[in-house]
């Protein structure tokens, strides 16, 4: 049994986010030297929580963390494996996302390794929420219907 988790993020962030903000970020996607000089995290940050490229080691597929530049701001788009023993320092992370992503609603999705069902998480109002689903077998699951091809 593996005690993995993935996570997928999909935000936009406003062209307004400072440069140290935005160094920030990129120091959790690459682990930058200079954007690791960021003075404006709360807390010292040990390692970047989202820097995993390349194939998945347990959760299939590829690992990914993407800010890219468009005409309304910034793009963010992560897909990682994280550990439990990482979930204070993502509860950070993505606190510090929800104050200045202009995305609301469906930020990303937290799934268990051996779950079939993500919980989904959501920005509003500054603040992010996790809602969970619950058990496969307490609600009828299908197919999808016919023509999805």
């Amino acid at each position: 049994m593996s005690d993995l988790y993935e996570l997928q993020l999909a935000l936009n962030l406003p062209d307004s986010v400072s440069d140290p903000d935005i160094a920030l970020l990129r120091w959790h996607l690459d682990g930058s030297q200079e954007a690791s000089q960021a003075e404006n995290f709360q807390e010292v940050e040990e390692y970047p929580l989202l820097s995993s490229t390349g194939s998945a080691s347990r959760i299939g597929g590829a690992l990914v963390g993407e800010l890219q530049r468009g005409p309304c701001g910034w793009a963010l788009a992560v897909r990682q494996e994280i550990h439990p023993d990482q979930f204070g320092e993502l509860h950070s992370l993505l606190m510090w996302l929800a104050a200045r992503t202009t995305t609301i609603g469906t930020i990303g999705y937290l799934r268990f390794l051996e779950a079939d069902i993500p919980d989904v998480l959501i920005a509003d109002s500054g603040t992010v929420r996790r809602l969970t689903s619950p058990p496969v077998g307490s609600r009828q699951s299908e197919l999808l219907p016919g023509g999805w091809c």
